[in-house]
């Protein structure tokens, strides 16, 4: 015979204050084995589990905690503790045993029959459960319910649960304003201290994931900032969980903060991997491969993309822009359109179509080229969000210079400086500035051309993007003399160009023009030079230290 179940060892006033859960679970774990926990000491050993990530332990003592209140005839304690069974298991993707802990609870509260605001939380779960199905106008109005009943009963954790869901759902019925500022409001009693520790770092990852949604790079930066903070005093925690650590590594990133990001990545990868269901291990792995590209480790960040196709992400863009760096713009302009053909959603087009215009642009199609960058237009429009708008200007900017506009282009990456510049994102300003510095040359301005591309040259050293910074030091020309001087600044860069035996179609993939404007430079190089062939241009270019 069993003995009586104990009380908890009281930690709380040792752990909680500064939310050391490892020092809890330890403690709790010890004596649960001593002699089994009571009810309540259980619901803490499953918190402190969670907390720590230790998912499959949190779900033993959450199940062990149900039925000990189920022994006592606490049927709404009972009713709580399958909550947040379900929710884990809704957020693992575990949707069959999620609506069996629903419907238990269900059948608990039916057979009760008093009301209690354990009726809202199921409301909550189910509102969750419809919105991964797809249905976001059920769940905005279950979870509108939800948050009926919290109001009733002055429940923090069920409002603010509810408050987020009903947020989210805006943002996917394109209500972006309305869903961001409920969110925002979640998140003001998330750092008050309002809530329950798992309540804020799910309301804190659905902020991350809407922020990411909607491209607002801003309001991400702000939040995470505040969070980092609020983590700060909770030791042995595993505070951002699934993809709200893959877009965690995502705003490091924009942010310039590379060393950074690539050890959250890093981790994300490894503890995502690990656990039974990895969620978003996909993301994760196509987070790191990201970074890899861009600091030039091709054979690194081709392995992290293989490893993020095998938990089922399809590695695009990043996959095609490494085709295109490689040389092979056949091969990348096929997986860039295959990968833009199966975005479903406005959303997912806009991660794709930066992409797309860079590689359409290296193929030389810029008439294809500038009908995506006029959708990634219109979608900044629709969305009035800072960082799509700087993306898209950046694309108009690209399309512009290889049409011949440099003016145009010029004003476009001008916008697309200031905005990127104004939200922290030092790799995407340096780019565009590298643009700005080849349009200037192709006005005439060499002394501007210089200037900024010795600025995106010094930004892209600091981060270690490598190959940006070949090609802006490619790009650094010296004055010319002589018959040379004769040419613009844009012919003396294809002439260096084709100095060092590039084809026609490299050229323009490589400045970003059509093959039909390279060979319009060349002919009037030869012109301007006095030569007829590409082999005495080469040899003029050599002499005279254009090479």
């Amino acid at each position: 015979m069993h003995p009586d179940p104990a009380p908890a060892p009281d930690t709380r006033d040792q752990a909680h204050p500064r939310q050391a859960w490892g020092e809890e679970y330890a403690a709790l774990s010890r004596a649960d084995l001593h002699r089994p926990l009571d009810a309540e000491g259980l619901e803490r050993l499953a918190l402190a589990a969670h907390m720590t990530g230790r998912d499959r332990e949190s779900a033993d003592a959450w199940t062990r905690a149900h039925h000990a209140w189920l022994s006592a005839g606490e049927i709404p304690r009972a009713v709580r503790c399958a909550f947040w069974l379900g929710l884990d298991l809704v957020l693992s993707g575990e949707q069959a045993r999620a609506t069996g802990w629903m419907a238990r609870g269900q059948r608990l509260l039916d057979t009760a029959g008093a009301p209690c605001v354990e009726e809202g939380y199921l409301l909550a779960l189910e509102g969750l459960r419809s919105y991964f199905a797809g249905d976001f106008v059920l769940s905005r109005a279950v979870s509108e319910q939800a948050l009926t009943i919290a109001a009733r009963y002055a429940d923090a954790d069920l409002q603010n649960f509810s408050m987020v869901s009903v947020g989210e759902c805006l943002i996917e019925l394109r209500e972006e304003r309305a869903g961001i500022r409920l969110l925002d409001e979640a998140m003001v009693a998330v750092t008050a201290g309002e809530v329950s520790p798992i309540v804020s770092g799910l309301a804190y990852c659905a902020v991350i994931t809407a922020c990411h949604e909607v491209f607002d790079l801003r309001r991400a930066r702000e939040w995470t900032a505040e969070m980092s903070r609020w983590c700060a005093s909770l030791h042995d925690q595993m505070p951002y969980r699934g993809v709200c650590l893959v877009h965690r590594v995502e705003v490091m990133r924009l942010h310039g903060d590379w060393a950074d990001a690539m050890e959250e990545a890093d981790r994300a990868c490894r503890w995502l991997a690990s656990v039974s269901h990895p969620v978003s291990a996909d993301a994760a792995y196509y987070q790191l491969g990201e970074l890899y590209r861009l600091r030039g480790e091709h054979d690194q960040a081709e392995r992290a993309y293989r490893e993020a196709c095998r938990f089922g992400h399809s590695g695009q863009p990043g996959l095609a822009l490494s085709l295109l760096a490689a040389g092979e713009a056949g091969a990348a302009e096929r997986a860039i359109r295959t990968a833009l053909d199966a975005a479903a959603d406005r959303a997912a087009r806009c991660r794709i179509l930066p992409a797309y215009v860079e590689i359409m642009l290296g193929a030389g199609k810029v008439g294809e080229a500038g009908e995506a960058a006029a959708e990634l237009a219109a979608a900044a429009a629709e969305l009035d969000a800072p960082l799509l708008d700087a993306v898209s200007e950046a694309a108009k900017g690209a399309v512009a210079l290889a049409a011949g506009d440099a003016r145009g282009a010029q004003v476009a990456l001008g916008h697309a400086v200031a905005t990127f510049r104004e939200l922290g994102a030092p790799y995407e300003a340096a780019r565009a500035r590298l643009q700005i510095g080849l349009a200037c040359r192709e006005r005439g301005d060499e002394v501007t051309a210089r200037l900024e591309t010795e600025a995106a040259e010094a930004v892209f050293r600091e981060l270690g993007a490598a190959p940006d910074l070949v090609r802006a030091q490619e790009l650094a020309l010296k004055a010319p003399s002589g018959p040379a001087s004769l040419l613009t600044p844009r012919e003396r860069e294809v002439l260096r160009h084709v100095a060092v035996g590039k084809t026609n179609r490299a050229v323009a993939n490589d400045l970003f023009l059509s093959e039909k404007t390279v060979a319009r430079h060349i002919s009037n190089i030869f012109t301007k030079l006095g030569v007829s062939s590409r082999s005495a241009a080469t040899a003029y270019a050599h002499q005279h230290g254009l090479v």
